[in-house]
């Protein structure tokens, strides 16, 4: 919500938005120092675009959650346990919601990360880069405790063998830290919330997305099964794989059969969609009225980390849009196929054109006799 100095501040901008702070100070008979207070106000609840006043028309996706250093070690050959094997490593930004907003981003979607990094030299990377991206982290916060990290080890395949995630950090996303961004979290075309906050945060978070799409991303068994109290008809979606879904529901969730009583239950809590994430198979999305398998597409494997993020921030990218789920979740599995055929957590090259020609040669072969 705006206060009355802001929404002068906005109208004065909407007839010349390249009026100065001093014009506008004038116009609204206060000093320019003051101007600069609401303006920056302003930009950290997204009505205002970067330095020259450019005002936002469509509404923004916001995502809430971890943001780390991810550090990569892949084994030359297959990986022998117990001994060290030849390989090689990189460093890399991470973290899910972090992932998720930079695809978004360069998807060309306007998108603002809630998260904390440390006031250390990881963090100083992981925020240059990240802004590189595209990504808007006014809502970033700094901590005296370390950037979080998670480290994967993969086998020459591209398969993950093990990984440690540190995310001390992230603890630190609390009630306050999202209040600050209210306003902003209020206006988005679609919310994003992963598993790495804790229930008191989720629960204060969900309580101001009120009315605006809400996305809410596991991460892993253990994160499901703390949070899973708070899924209710608050959440638009969730995203689970077989294992998540069993962590939410108290069900077990290996046979179709199952699958579906499982997605049913989170139905009855009011949940309106359920995406449950198949492995090779695909997926299944599931309204209240039906439920349809989604095939995954063919993709060489060179690094599966981060398809997941990929295929969440593509179908993000579709409702945004004003496309259907449906539509939204066959353009995610195009974009997890790009990202697992890539070495990067985070494709550099990723465009909605690429994705949609992956999506389109995909239908072709599957349509050919």
């Amino acid at each position: 919500m705006l206060t009355s100095r802001e929404q002068q501040i906005v109208d004065l901008l909407r007839r010349d938005p390249l009026m100065s702070a001093e014009a506008l100070a004038t116009a609204l008979g206060t000093t320019r120092a003051s101007v600069n207070v609401h303006v920056s106000n302003l930009g950290k609840k997204g009505v205002i675009l970067g330095r020259g006043y450019v005002l936002a028309d469509s509404p923004a996706a916001v995502v809430v959650g971890g943001a780390n250093m991810d550090f990569k070690a892949r084994s030359r050959a297959r990986a022998t346990p117990q001994t060290s094997n030849p390989g090689h490593g990189s460093m890399a930004p991470g973290g899910v919601a972090r992932n998720i907003a930079e695809n978004l981003a360069r998807l060309g979607d306007r998108v603002h990360l809630v998260s904390v990094v440390g006031r250390d030299p990881l963090g100083e990377t992981l925020l240059r880069q990240t802004v590189a991206a595209g990504v808007r982290v006014e809502h970033v916060t700094r901590t005296e405790r370390p950037t979080g990290t998670y480290t994967a080890v993969l086998d020459a395949d591209g398969e993950l063998i093990v990984a440690i995630a540190d995310m001390e950090a992230t603890s630190e996303i609390g009630p306050e830290l999202v209040g600050s961004a209210r306003d902003l979290i209020a206006s988005a075309g679609v919310l994003v919330l992963d598993g790495n906050l804790s229930r008191a945060t989720l629960d204060h978070v969900l309580d101001l997305s009120s009315g605006v799409r809400t996305i809410f991303e596991p991460v892993s068994v253990p994160k499901a099964s703390g949070l899973k109290d708070a899924v209710d008809d608050r959440v638009y979606a969730v995203t689970p794989n077989r294992d998540e879904l069993t962590a939410l529901t108290d069900l077990p969730a290996r046979t179709d059969r199952q699958v579906r009583r499982a997605i049913s239950a989170l139905h009855a809590r009011g949940v309106e969609l359920v995406w449950v994430r198949l492995g090779d198979r695909g997926s299944l999305l599931a309204t209240m009225e039906e439920t349809i398998e989604i095939p995954a597409l063919p993709a060489s494997v060179e690094d599966v980390t981060g398809a997941g993020d990929a295929m969440l921030a593509a179908f993000c990218h579709i409702l945004l849009a004003g496309g259907t789920p449906q539509h939204a979740a066959h353009f995610g599995h195009a974009a997890a196929a790009l990202t697992i055929a890539s070495p990067h957590t985070v494709r550099p090259d990723l465009t909605p054109r690429l994705v949609q020609a992956t999506l389109d040669a995909a239908t072709d072969l599957r349509d050919t006799p």
